[in-house]
């Protein structure tokens, strides 16, 4: 896989991974994989936490020591939100939890369109957490029936200029990755008309 990354001239910045894998006993081998691949994060890109926040609380444990185990290793770890992490138990969010029991250094990659779909303010949660939104995942969102998360990027209603706006002014986004669970177009052509729109909201 590296030799292929290196061929096509692609950056891996960071990984999704189960939360299985940041166990101590596996954590060593996934950072093997990710130091091949040259990235930067490790993320965690599902969580299977207890009822109630204390869950939660567990969830964070777990990334700070992950933090630590992966610091020998030119590694931080991360973590990827769904709709879960912005649904409120007990009256708090989820996400909240995670953001104010773990470390400084542990990213908070950002998924959009799920963000927006659970209900909140993706422009409020970066600019509640400067330099932790360090990626976002770019998935746009409808809220008409039948299109949800089949709309091209730019077709939802996130709004988009502001997002990059507070990502790069006090989000710290080192990266972006469009993100598209299918659409009406091929996936090339669908690649294609996504990356012309970011281009053109954001250009390089």
């Amino acid at each position: 896989m590296r030799k292929l990354l290196d061929d096509l001239g692609i950056r891996c910045y960071s990984t999704h991974n189960d939360s299985s894998y940041f166990a101590p006993d596996k954590l060593s081998r996934a950072a093997e994989l990710n130091h091949i691949l040259g990235c930067k994060y490790l993320v965690m890109a599902s969580s299977q936490p207890k009822p109630g926040l204390d869950g939660w609380k567990a969830v964070a444990e777990t990334l700070n020591a992950a933090a630590e185990s992966l610091a020998p290793h030119g590694l931080t770890p991360g973590y990827h939100n769904h709709q879960a992490e912005f649904t409120p138990e007990e009256g708090v969010r989820p996400i909240e939890i995670l953001a104010k029991h773990t470390k400084p250094s542990i990213m908070l990659q950002l998924d959009v369109g799920t963000c927006i779909e659970a209900g909140s303010d993706p422009v409020a949660w970066i600019r509640a957490n400067p330099g932790r939104i360090r990626s976002l995942h770019l998935k746009d969102w409808s809220p008409e029936p039948g299109k949800g998360y089949s709309v091209l990027f730019g077709e939802g209603v996130a709004k988009w200029k502001e997002i990059f706006e507070a990502a790069e002014s006090a989000g710290g986004a080192e990266y972006y990755l469009i993100e598209q669970e299918g659409s009406r177009f091929s996936e090339l052509e669908t690649a294609k008309r996504c990356l012309a729109t970011f281009r053109t909201m954001r250009p390089s």
